[in-house]
């Protein structure tokens, strides 16, 4: 996937982190749930009793875009990997959103907003593997 640096504006990114932010402090405050995607997508997997916010939250995710497209272009995505490293990449960050007990939006917005040390450290790991990755493919790999 690639950005295009010619079109991108701070002031459109700093509005969608301050939406993310006021939905998750949203859905925190009137739901008492974090705004983990893994969480959420785990409980209806999982066949939770409480399936009805989490539908309904997927389903602003989904729709989002589509409302987006009456206002604005939709930017281009162009993701230049193979499907053995799309299944792959998706298997691994499965497994370690296993294993962190959560995922980047979990940990990365609901807990370093809530001054967690343990999302600061599950932070810090997926940061630092998403480095490491890219460096070994990029210019170990691929050269």
């Amino acid at each position: 996937m690639t950005i295009d640096w010619i079109a991108f504006t701070p002031t459109t990114a700093l509005a969608g982190g301050a939406l993310i932010g006021l939905a998750s402090a949203l859905l925190l405050a009137f739901n008492g749930r974090i705004a983990g995607i893994s969480g959420v997508i785990g409980g209806l997997i999982e066949r939770r009793p409480d399936s009805s916010w989490r539908l309904a939250f997927i389903a602003g995710l989904l729709i989002g875009p589509l409302v987006w497209q009456i206002f604005a272009t939709l930017p281009a995505t162009k993701i230049e990997a193979n499907y053995f490293t799309l299944i792959t990449a998706g298997l691994l960050v499965g497994f370690g959103t296993r294993l962190a007990s959560g995922c980047t939006s979990g940990h990365g917005v609901c807990g370093l907003s809530r001054l967690s040390v343990r999302s600061l450290g599950a932070t810090t790991i997926f940061m630092a593997a998403g480095f490491a990755t890219v460096f070994v493919m990029r210019h170990l790999l691929m050269g």
